[in-house]
């Protein structure tokens, strides 16, 4: 499941959602606690108004819970087949919602600070972004940096995203990198630079006072493209990320690592559809823009899902047999690891005991470190049961 960033809304897109029962009136409580209209926002205001970054932000990620109670009926439901999930620069804050790692209302309170934050510090400096379509990948990255410029979003499937200052931005199309086309992008800022540091700062602080939960499913960082469980280090990288570059290329990657093999985009939906078809040949995607569409996409879940069940955990633990030193090897999170295979070494001063996982599943985090002292029952890795569907 993927969840779209700033940029993917359009006049009027939440229109036909508004007419499933129920809808309105979740909208409206969703409204209340980000205190803006979005009912309006999503029906009849103009495409100026809605990329306001101040509204963009909770109208997105309202309308993706919205259309996430459509598809799945109850929460637990999503729980159960949905391998994997990955959100798009403010599309994470709906991913975490919908992995369970914060409330819908938390959700709402931080995008609502998150978009208000970004539109403050956009005003500091005239500032923008800019898509560069095409080119050699290392020079266009080269060219970004010789303007001066932050590659803020690397999309993969030849498309990279420049961000800074508009003269900067002015300079680079006048001599766009070869074969490249540079295309001004409709928003109010440099968003994932340095220059929305001052919007770190906010969400920070109202972070500190959040309580999470770990996520029901794996979730896979724009940061790097790990694979994250931990619900604190789920916030703390929506948080962060803000001001730093958005690496979908390698959530794409990771996603084709743990074998997905049908993606669902939520509304406002399309743009990383257009990315899945060209980056994850063989993977078939859904762009779920109105309720026609759900037809079709909880037939997707059905052909693609993993088939948990209420009974199976949401992950497992393995934990260290005796007392000592660990050994972790260099594994990083998303690698599938089959039953009975050596995932540490625990060494003491009478021998090296090799740790197994006792059932299949894919590595969600390690929960130490190479070197540290372990003891008897202390949690070494957590792993996650493979599913197909992201």
């Amino acid at each position: 499941m993927t969840c779209p960033g700033q940029g993917s809304q359009t006049p009027g897109f939440l229109a036909p959602w508004l007419e499933l029962p129920g809808a309105a009136d979740r909208l409206h409580w969703l409204s209340t606690v980000a205190g803006i209209d979005l009912a309006t926002h999503g029906t009849t205001s103009d495409e100026e108004t809605i990329k306001d970054t101040a509204v963009a932000q909770p109208l997105i990620v309202a309308s993706g819970l919205i259309a996430l109670l459509a598809l799945f009926e109850h929460p637990a439901d999503g729980f159960r087949v949905v391998g994997a999930g990955a959100g798009h620069s403010v599309g994470e804050i709906t991913a975490a919602t919908a992995a369970g790692v914060i409330s819908a209302e938390q959700a709402m309170v931080l995008v609502r600070e998150r978009g208000r934050s970004m539109a403050a510090a956009a005003e500091t400096t005239p500032t923008g972004m800019s898509a560069v379509l095409g080119g050699d990948e290392g020079e266009v990255l080269a060219a970004i940096e010789s303007h001066g410029l932050t590659p803020a979003n690397v999309n993969g499937a030849g498309q990279v995203v420049a961000a800074g200052t508009l003269e900067q931005l002015a300079a680079f199309a006048e001599n766009p990198p070869a074969k490249a086309r540079v295309m001004p992008l409709k928003v109010a800022g440099a968003f994932h630079t340095e220059h929305m540091a001052p919007a770190v700062d906010t969400l920070g602080r109202l972070s500190r006072a959040v309580s999470t939960h770990d996520a029901r499913v794996p979730l896979v960082s724009n940061v790097d493209g790990e694979v994250i469980h931990s619900g604190t280090e789920v916030l703390r990288r929506i948080v962060s990320q803000v001001s730093n570059p958005v690496r979908w290329d390698l959530c794409m990657e990771t996603l084709k690592e743990l074998g997905v093999t049908g993606i669902i985009e939520i509304p406002p939906a399309g743009a990383l559809t257009g990315l899945a078809k060209r980056g994850l040949k063989g993977v078939e995607v859904l762009a779920l823009k109105t309720p026609d569409d759900l037809d079709k996409a909880q037939q997707m879940v059905r052909e693609h899902g993993s088939s948990r069940t209420a009974s199976e955990p949401t992950w497992r633990i393995v934990t260290a047999p005796v007392k000592g030193t660990v050994a972790v090897p260099a594994t990083r999170p998303g690698t599938e690891v089959p039953a009975g295979d050596v995932v540490a070494r625990i060494s003491s001063l009478r021998d090296t005991r090799e740790v197994t996982a006792d059932h299949a599943g894919t590595i969600v985090e390690w929960l130490v470190e190479d070197g540290d002292p372990v003891s008897p029952g202390q949690p070494l890795v957590r792993l996650h049961p493979r599913g197909g569907m992201a």
